[in-house]
């Protein structure tokens, strides 16, 4: 397969687990992804979710890259209302002086949580104009000069840093911002399947290089998938099932741990199959890289990044190697 492969990682907590056991799995398997060839690894931002460790995700960034060598490690992403924009430029400049040129930013206009906590993180605005600037200024912090661009305001620990920046998004607006911005776009299709199609579509149709933020020449997306790879199709779906208990319990507002699996037809008899899950790979080797395959044709994705949660840790890295072995 052509398409680089990356890994998407909100640190879930298991039941009768703690968040220090799951930052410590993460990282076993930020080691094992760089080993097995997958160009990035991601952490997504999230707030007042138990069943999530992936709140601090500089923090979770350093980490990952302190114990890998070769993948890029990044934001999936940071969610720019929550953060003063130099703040952030200060952080992943601090990160690429640290690690090198494997770091990635990519900047999200909501803020990963519900309003009354988002109330509690605001430090920016969301609006597209604003959200527009603040990138413009923090491309200026990782410049040469490390002064913004809208400010005389410097930053001496960004600068020269040329952190890339990417856009994610799961609507047409988000597809419309990246693509007038000029920037790479990341598309959160693993938990918004409804405007993928309109939103690539979008993205590509509004693509210029002429904005002061441009840093690519033609039109870049990453698209989200769900994966779930186990030896055969029925194990897979069984180990899939804490997915869906997860997003069923999203729906309804109870909040647990990620929860062993269960009996598929458990969750068929509930008939509480989350719609925000048809974008997904489940099954085996040739199963699932079948249906990313089928995937990439359908969105033209230049990358796919894959979301894989399994209540037990060695269950999600043995999905991690064996799409690796089908994939690369």
């Amino acid at each position: 397969m052509s398409v680089p492969l990356n890994i998407l990682d909100l640190v879930s907590i298991r039941e009768g687990s703690t968040a220090r056991d799951a930052i410590a799995e993460s990282m076993t398997s930020a080691k094992l992804a760089d080993e097995l060839g997958y160009k990035r690894l991601w952490f997504a931002e999230h707030h007042n979710t138990m069943g999530l460790a992936a709140s601090a995700t500089a923090l979770l960034i350093s980490q990952a890259a302190s114990v890998t060598e070769k993948i890029r490690v990044g934001s999936g992403g940071v969610m720019l209302p929550n953060h003063a924009p130099l703040i952030v430029a200060e952080q992943y400049g601090t990160l690429a002086n640290i690690h090198g040129p494997r770091i990635d930013l990519g900047l999200g206009r909501a803020p990963g949580t519900d309003g009354m906590t988002a109330q509690a993180l605001a430090r920016s605005s969301a609006e597209p104009q604003d959200f527009a600037q603040n990138i413009y200024d923090m491309q200026g912090w990782f410049g040469d000069s490390g002064q913004a661009h809208t400010m005389p305001i410097k930053s001496a620990v960004s600068a020269g840093m040329d952190v890339p920046i990417w856009v994610l998004g799961s609507t047409m607006n988000g597809a419309s911002i990246a693509g007038q911005l000029g920037l790479p776009f990341s598309l959160a299709s693993h938990f918004a399947p409804d405007q993928i199609d309109i939103a690539i579509k979008t993205y590509r149709d509004s693509f210029t290089t002429d904005a002061p933020t441009a840093q690519i020449d033609e039109p870049y997306v990453m698209a989200g998938i769900n994966v779930m790879i186990a030896d055969t199709d029925a194990e897979a779906a069984r180990q899939f099932t804490s997915v869906q208990q997860m997003f069923n319990d999203m729906r309804s507002g109870r909040r647990r741990n990620l929860q062993a699996p269960v009996d598929p037809a458990e969750i068929a008899a509930q008939g509480a199959t989350s719609p925000m899950l048809s974008i997904s790979a489940v099954g085996s080797p040739d199963t699932a890289t079948a249906q990313m395959a089928e995937f990439v044709q359908r969105t033209g994705a230049d990358e796919l990044i894959t979301v894989t949660y399994a209540y037990d840790p060695e269950v999600q890295r043995r999905s991690l190697h064996l799409l690796a072995d089908a994939w690369f």
